[in-house]
C-alpha cells in the first residue's frame, strides 16, 4: 500500500513495522517518523486505524483469558533460545516423540 507520494519514511517500512509500533516495541525515535508519516498518508493512517481496532477487539475478547503455566513456559523458553542465538526446532520438542526405526522381521525359511 502506498499512496504514491514521497515521505521521508516509506509506506512499506511503516507497514513492515506497523505492530512494533502499536505495541510500542520500538525506539522513541522511530515512533516520532511513524507519527509524522501518518500525518502525512491517509493510506497508511487508516491501516493503522484498523490494526489498532482490531487490536483492541481482541483485547476485550480475549484479554481476560488466563495463558495455562506450561504454554508460558515454553513460549518464553523460545524466546530465550531465539535471544541467545539458538536454533530452535519447527516442532515443539516436549510433544514429539523420538524417531525410532522399526525392524522388519526377517523371513522364516
Amino acid at each position: 500500500m502506498s499512496c504514491g507520494e514521497p515521505h521521508e519514511t516509506d509506506c512499506s517500512e511503516v507497514l513492515d513495522h506497523l505492530y512494533e509500533f502499536l505495541d510500542k516495541e520500538m525506539p522513541d525515535s522511530d515512533c516520532t517518523k511513524f507519527e509524522v508519516h501518518f500525518e502525512e498518508c491517509s493510506p497508511c493512517l487508516e491501516k493503522y486505524g484498523l490494526e489498532q481496532a482490531v487490536k483492541k477487539l481482541v483485547k476485550r475478547c480475549c484479554g481476560s483469558d488466563d495463558v495455562p503455566t506450561d504454554l508460558r513456559s515454553k513460549v518464553m523458553g523460545r524466546i530465550d533460545l531465539i535471544r541467545s542465538g539458538h536454533l530452535v526446532p519447527e516442532q515443539d520438542i516436549t510433544t514429539v516423540a523420538p524417531a525410532t526405526p522399526t525392524a522388519t522381521p526377517a523371513p522364516q525359511e
